[in-house]
């Protein structure tokens, strides 16, 4: 009997959701966990208590001005929630180093590396001392009562960035349109 690949993935993460332990609630404050919930999209949705729960799935990483966070072109499966401080966004072009984005207290990076492209995608460096907090995917995807609803939020915050992006490739086209042809 041939078995579908799907099917027996499917059954496998079912069975390791089924061992894995459910995480005990983090011992954060129940204000901070609040405050968290309203002010990081990647858990907009959640209850106290799942969220609670994620966060204690969190490995906490403190950084120094700075230190790199990852590299483009690094293997990458984890996202990071910065809690404090400030991070830039940084991409190569040639012998050119690009800031694409500088991100503070409650947003998220590498999620990217949870939507499929293991290989990040820029280099994120702390210009402050910061501290994010990191997720690695097996261990959310061990936890469903919260993967789901990470998952749809970090669709909804990289649909967000490609809104950003499109009107900035926009602009610059029309841009470069105004001083001349565009080259096809």
């Amino acid at each position: 009997m041939k078995v579908d690949p799907a099917v027996a993935r499917i059954f496998a993460e079912n069975v390791r959701a089924e061992v894995i332990v459910r995480p005990a609630a983090s011992n954060l404050d129940p204000a901070i966990v609040q405050k968290i919930a309203g002010k990081v999209k990647v858990f907009q949705g959640m209850t106290a208590d799942c969220l609670s729960r994620t966060l204690a799935l969190a490995e906490r990483l403190p950084l120094a001005a700075g230190d790199v966070v990852f590299r483009e072109g690094d293997i990458g499966s984890a996202f990071h929630v910065l809690i404090a401080g400030e991070v830039v966004v940084e991409k190569q072009r040639g012998d050119t180093t690009v800031e694409l984005a500088r991100l503070g207290a409650g947003e998220c990076f590498g999620e990217m590396a949870l939507a499929g492209n293991h290989l990040r995608s820029a280099t994120v460096r702390a210009l402050t001392h910061s501290v994010t907090m990191r997720f690695d995917q097996e261990r959310v995807d061990a936890y469903p009562e919260s993967a789901h609803i990470i998952y749809r939020n970090i669709a909804r915050v990289l649909a967000a960035r490609l809104d950003t992006s499109s009107e900035m490739l926009a602009d610059m086209t029309a841009r470069k349109n105004e001083t001349g042809p565009a080259d096809l």
